[in-house]
C-alpha cells in the first residue's frame, strides 16, 4: 500500500513544541549547557535510530531545534513514513552547538514518541495484510497531543477514528442504558444530528446488532467479539454499514478478526501504550569553536 501523508501545519506543531521547550528550559534556561559549550562553538550531529522502526514526527524535531537556534540546519535522510534499522541516520543537526544540545531533549521526545506510535501501528497494518480491514486508533491519547498521535498512527499506515466528541457520533453501552435503549438513543440522535455526522453505535450482542440493523445506522462498533461471532456479524450487516472491530486486539490476534471480513480493526493501545522508539543524537564533528 502506497503511504500518502500529508504534514501537519507548523500553526499546529510550533504551540506544542514551545510550550514543551518552556517546560524544559523552566526560570533559568539550559544551565549545563550555558556553562560547558563555548558560545561560539558549531557542530554537526547525527538523529540515528537505536532499533528497526517506522520515522515520525521530524517536523516537532525540527520545530523544537529552530525555535532554540534558528540558525542551525537540519538535513531530513529518512522523513516521515520511511523505515529505518538500527544504525541508519534520521537526519543531519549542524549549526550552533548550544542550541543543539538545548533542543535535543524535546525534539527526541516528539520524534521518539510519534515513531513508536507508527511502528506499533505498522506492526497491525502488516499482521493484516491481504484482508480487506484497515487498523484505526482512537481517542485513548495523550492530553494535548492528539494531533500528533493521530498523525503517527497515518505513518505507521493506519487510519484515524473521530479526533474528538464533536466530529462524529459513537452511542456506547452506558448512552444506550441513559437514553432507554438503542432504538430511543438512535432516533434521538438522528433527530438532532446533522446530514454530515456519522452516526456509529457500539454493541457486544448479536441481538443488539439486529436492532441496530432495524434502525439504521452507518457504522457498528463490535465490541469483545471471537472471530466466530465477528462472521456471523459480518454476515447480518451485510454491507449495510461498516463493520468496526474492537477490543483488546493485538498483533497476534488481529489477523484472524480481520479475516472475519470486518472493514475496521480499532486498537487504543497504538496510542496510549506504544513504547517509544530508541532514537539518539550522536555527535559527528566540531565545525568551529
Amino acid at each position: 500500500m502506497t503511504l500518502h501523508l500529508t504534514p501537519l501545519p507548523s500553526l499546529m506543531i510550533e504551540p506544542a513544541v514551545r510550550a514543551a521547550l518552556a517546560e524544559d528550559l523552566g526560570r533559568a534556561g539550559d544551565i549545563t549547557t550555558q556553562a560547558t559549550v563555548p558560545e561560539a562553538a558549531q557542530a554537526r550531529v547525527l538523529l540515528n535510530a537505536r532499533e528497526a522502526g517506522r520515522v515520525a514526527g521530524l517536523d516537532c524535531a525540527r520545530m523544537a531545534f529552530r525555535l532554540v537556534e534558528p540558525l542551525l540546519k537540519v538535513a531530513v535522510v529518512k522523513g516521515d513514513g520511511a523505515d529505518v534499522m538500527p544504525g541508519d541516520t534520521i537526519a543531519a543537526i549542524e549549526g550552533p552547538a548550544r542550541g543543539i544540545l538545548t533542543g535535543e531533549r524535546v525534539a527526541l521526545n516528539f520524534l521518539g514518541h510519534m515513531s513508536g506510535i507508527a511502528t506499533a501501528t505498522r506492526a497491525i497494518a502488516r499482521a493484516i495484510e491481504g484482508t480487506k480491514a484497515h487498523v484505526c486508533c482512537t481517542r485513548k491519547t495523550t492530553p494535548g497531543l492528539r494531533v500528533f498521535e493521530k498523525y503517527a498512527v497515518r505513518a505507521g499506515g493506519g487510519m484515524n477514528h473521530r479526533f474528538g466528541l464533536d466530529d462524529a457520533v459513537l452511542i456506547k453501552d452506558n448512552h444506550i442504558a441513559m437514553s432507554g435503549g438503542i432504538a430511543a438513543a438512535i432516533q434521538r440522535t438522528r433527530s438532532v444530528s446533522g446530514h454530515m455526522v456519522k452516526i456509529e453505535v457500539e454493541v457486544d450482542t448479536l441481538d443488539q446488532l439486529d436492532e441496530v440493523l432495524i434502525a439504521g445506522v452507518d457504522a457498528v462498533l463490535l465490541d469483545n467479539m471471537t472471530p466466530d461471532m465477528l462472521r456471523e456479524a459480518v454476515a447480518r450487516i451485510g454491507g449495510r454499514a461498516i463493520a468496526e472491530a474492537s477490543g483488546r486486539i493485538t498483533t497476534e490476534t488481529a489477523p484472524a478478526i480481520a479475516a472475519s471480513g470486518v472493514d475496521l480493526i480499532s486498537c487504543g493501545w497504538i496510542t496510549h501504550s506504544a513504547p517509544c522508539l530508541d532514537i539518539g543524537l550522536d555527535f559527528d564533528s566540531l565545525t568551529a569553536l
